[in-house]
């Protein structure tokens, strides 16, 4: 072997050598025979450096892998010869190979016997139990081995090919008719040889078992020796955790119900026996965290078998099986309710199981209640957060209690399905005794009461919120709740936990001022002072910002005596942040949007006159009018690249706060009414010059195009003015993404005012064209994706913009283009449909040319057109299904390529045929 090339499989090795030993590497897999030095370097121990010994074995993995079936007999006996030998060896070495080692011989071996245990080697497991007996050394790679096989035969998360799957399926055939038996007493040997002197090997070994139970017989495992040997092991402290995994998987195999129900209970009786249930007495938090989950898997074994007894109408057996799951609800409570969060986690399957089979009872007998209100107190209690909690900087700690209430809340919701007048009940009495003393309870507490009030919402259902109309016991119970939350002064409590949680609960029931709006005053104070928008957290004010905007939203009809007092509290909050002054801001621009949005609901749907409304969103408006003229001054002076950005990021804040607030209008409360088209105007006349600022075009540009979105749809004609000049600008120096943004502006235009923008559409058509073939015909490298990606979607946007014109009945605006124009676009349209391998576009164009020749196709039609049809559109319908990128399964493409071809007016198909006679 290239010795200098072996050098550079050391971690620490020159690039040079590195580079030099994959290269060999590459060499030694790709050549017919180098595998051979490999195996005779493996087989007579050469080598004693690790990384050459894992290189050894990488060339004769690869070559088992993919070369098995052209290897001779005589190759393939080499490859069987080499790693019994090598085995061989390790029996005698004091100190075993280094675990990375061990792993790629186990996955050798698997490999090799994959491909061998059906044909050549059916004495695979005989050959290697017979060599290592019970040596440690070779009992690890025995076991690590069988986890290989499994992962090659058996393991469900790996995706097998059909022809894969029947092969696996056949060896595990073969195995149980050849050899389980005699795997399964090698096991226990294994277990009662090494369980007091090598750990690791035993739970190995109980790994092993684990994995094979699902699939072999499980009387070999599920008897008296099995059983009283891994319960054994469940006293020992290095094996308890792995025989508990094991006991699970035993527990977890499919079977027959009655079966099941059998081999659980006798389970359980022994480990019941043995002590295992006390588990007040068990320290081990990581040994009662798996011995939670082999309690949820054989309660949840229970809840199956007694679901398919039920539906098979065995009504006896179904008696003793739900007999059978609620002997073990108290020991799942115990569990449940356990300060450890994770041994409570494992345990909620069940929980949430037994709860549903409570639901399909006809009615819960008394301990059946008492079930239910235990398992209501537990959950209440697993909500609260501990003391460790870190609210300001949330880690993995804090997302996994997260994740936990998320599975509380489950809890929760089935708690409400099964009984939802105890749940309501007992959160009322816990929601009543805490906020009484919320002065002197501890945050965890005040912040879980009201959180299930929040959570109620959800759990009891209403249609849009309607919390507060219907069943009376309900919405009595949740105005008293939502009275004593307002009027108790919770919600000056110093814990950003339960400030958050109050503000979520009051924006949840927003409904509940409608019905006693008294209250309202106190809440708005609430959002505006130091409990909410003027909090000391950065968090809490973030929220408080997007939550006001909803309470206002859902309020504003309530809100008319307010709104001038509510401007002028959140007037500072409304101000653009300079990018100079250095000073930390109370909000981000995020969440100044929301506030910008709540302050436009206020005015427009006030029932001040239009004078006052257009008054207040002048003087909303004004101030950020001032503030962009002023930066955008200072923006092409700046010659730093990073102080650019930040200026042109302020500037868009500015344009995104105006567009914002007119969101506040609709249908019934338009501009127009309300008197502020002029003040919007204004704004569009500040903001335009941005798109002709020669730094920072791209940022500045797409809010602009924004903003008149927004104005088309706030302004309707009066904004047609400006867009022109907005198009001539937009249309220099453009990028694919920039006209990829425009195109969509100028399809808004056309298919809203139609014929009142023909004339600037005929004058804008052929630049925006030509623009659009420049950018596309630009090179670029050939393995660019990204630059591919954004002609793909310049390309559709383009086509998207010619249906538009075309659907919009102003075929004038093509039509007036010139006769070689209107070639050449309709020359684009069919190679959209025929050559481009983009199935949307390819829609698209099919659409256009359906309508155009629905347009121009007759008597009447564009001079020429019909030959056109017949010359290129016909043959395109023709050609395009040919393409292996036509998508025949798209019903509308299909459709509009039909319809193309069956155009009354025009004979396409006789003329067509012509061609040829």
């Amino acid at each position: 072997m290239d010795e200098q090339a072996l050098m550079g499989l050391n971690p620490n090795a020159d690039a040079c050598y590195r580079q030099r030993a994959l290269a060999y590497f590459e060499q030694l897999k790709e050549s017919l025979d180098g595998w051979e030095v490999c195996a005779q370097a493996l087989a007579k121990g050469v080598y004693s450096d690790d990384h050459v010994k894992f290189f050894c074995f990488q060339v004769l993995e690869h070559q088992i892998k993919f070369r098995h079936g052209s290897l001779t007999a005589a190759q393939q006996q080499l490859i069987r010869e080499t790693l019994m030998k090598w085995l061989q060896a390790q029996l005698m070495n004091v100190h075993p190979e280094k675990p990375f080692i061990r792993n790629k011989v186990a996955q050798v071996l698997a490999l090799t016997f994959v491909m061998e245990y059906l044909t050549l080697w059916p004495k695979f497991f005989f050959d290697i139990l017979s060599l290592v007996g019970l040596n440690p050394n070779g009992v690890d790679i025995y076991l690590r081995t069988l986890m290989a096989i499994d992962a090659e035969v058996v393991d469900r998360d790996i995706l097998h090919s059909p022809e894969e799957t029947r092969r696996n399926t056949l060896i595990k055939d073969s195995m149980r008719e050849r050899c389980i038996p005699a795997l399964v007493e090698s096991w226990f040997q294994i277990l009662q040889t090494y369980q007091h002197t090598h750990s690791e090997l035993t739970c190995q070994c109980l790994e092993v078992v684990g994995a094979y139970v699902s699939w072999i017989d499980l009387n070999l495992i599920a008897n008296d020796r099995f059983v009283n040997l891994l319960l054994s092991h469940m006293s020992m402290e290095e094996l308890r955790e792995e025989a508990c995994d094991c006991l699970f998987e035993i527990v977890n195999k499919g079977m027959d119900p009655v079966d099941k129900t059998k081999l659980v209970e006798s389970l359980c009786q022994v480990l019941q026996s043995a002590g295992f249930f006390s588990i007040e007495q068990e320290e081990d938090v990581d040994f009662l965290a798996k011995f939670s989950r082999l309690v949820n898997g054989m309660g949840q074994s229970l809840v199956l078998s007694w679901t398919k007894l039920s539906k098979m109408g065995d009504v006896k057996v179904s008696a003793e099986t739900l007999r059978a799951v609620e002997g073990k609800v108290p020991l799942m409570l115990q569990l449940l309710i356990h300060e450890d969060d994770d041994i409570s986690a494992n345990i909620v399957g069940f929980c949430y199981d037994y709860l549903h089979v409570l639901k399909q009872l006809p009615a819960l007998n008394e301990q059946q209640k008492t079930n239910v209100e235990a398992i209501m107190l537990a959950v209440m209690n697993k909500l609260k957060y501990d003391d460790e909690y870190n609210f300001e900087n949330e880690g993995e700690d804090e997302a996994m209690f997260v994740e936990y209430r998320k599975q509380l809340k489950m809890l929760l919701d089935r708690l409400a399905q099964v009984s939802p007048e105890l749940l309501l009940e007992a959160v009322h009495r816990v929601f009543n005794a805490t906020m009484q003393n919320w002065q002197t309870v501890q945050f965890m507490e005040v912040e879980m009461a009201i959180r299930l009030l929040y959570m109620l919402g959800e759990a009891l259902p209403a249609s849009h919120g309607a919390h507060f109309s219907g069943d009376t016991t309900k919405t009595s119970t949740l105005q008293s709740m939502m009275r004593t939350l307002i009027i108790c002064g919770v919600s000056e409590y110093q814990h950003s936990s339960v400030t958050l949680e109050f503000f979520e609960t009051v924006v949840r029931y927003d409904k509940f001022f409608l019905v006693e709006p008294q209250h309202i005053p106190s809440v708005l104070m609430a959002f505006l002072d130091h409990r909410g928008l003027r909090h000391s957290s950065p968090k809490v004010r973030s929220r408080v910002a997007y939550l006001f905007s909803r309470f206002i939203k859902t309020l504003y009809k309530h809100m008319n005596a307010f709104i001038e007092d509510i401007l002028s509290r959140i007037q500072d909050l409304l101000e653009l942040a300079p990018p100079e002054n250095g000073f930390p801001v109370l909000l981000s621009s995020d969440d100044q949007l929301f506030m910008f949005e709540t302050a436009g609901v206020l005015i427009v749907n006030g029932e001040s006159p239009a004078e006052r409304k257009q008054a207040l969103m002048r003087s909303l408006l004004t101030p950020l009018m001032e503030a962009f003229r002023m930066l955008l001054a200072k923006l092409p002076q700046e010659a730093n690249e990073e102080r650019q950005a930040v200026l042109a990021d302020c500037l868009n804040h500015a344009v995104g706060f105006a567009s914002r607030t007119s969101k506040a209008f609709s249908n019934k409360q338009t501009v127009k009414q309300c008197g502020c088209s002029e003040v919007y105007l204004d704004c569009l006349q500040t903001f335009l010059p941005a798109i002709s600022c020669p730094v920072q075009r791209g940022p500045l540009r797409s809010a602009v195009r924004s903003f008149l979105h927004r104005m088309i749809i706030c302004l309707e004609e009066e904004v047609l003015p400006f867009i022109p000049a907005a198009s001539q600008h937009m249309l220099k120096d453009c990028e694919p993404r920039d006209l990829q943004e425009f195109i969509p502006l100028i399809s808004q235009i056309t298919a809203k005012f139609k014929n009142q923008v023909s004339p600037f559409l005929q004058e804008i058509f052929m630049p925006l064209v030509m623009a659009i073939f420049e950018v596309l015909s630009r090179p670029a490298e050939e393995n660019d994706q990204t630059a591919a990606l954004e002609k793909q979607m310049l390309r559709r946007s383009y086509f998207s913009f010619i249906q538009t014109i075309a659907s919009s009945g102003i075929n004038e605006v093509m039509a007036s283009q010139g006769a070689e124009n209107i070639e050449r676009v309709l020359f684009t349209i069919i190679q959209g449909a025929v050559d481009f391998p983009d199935p949307v576009a390819q829609k698209t164009c099919f659409i256009i040319l359906s309508r155009l020749v629905e347009l121009w196709g007759g008597k009447d039609g564009l001079v020429g057109f019909p030959d056109f049809i017949y010359k290129h559109i016909v043959p395109a319908c023709f050609m395009a299904p040919l393409k292996p990128t036509f998508d025949l399964s798209d019903a509308q493409t299909v459709l509009e390529l039909c319809q193309v071809l069956q155009q009354p007016d025009v004979k396409v198909l006789k003329n067509y045929m012509k061609v040829f006679q």
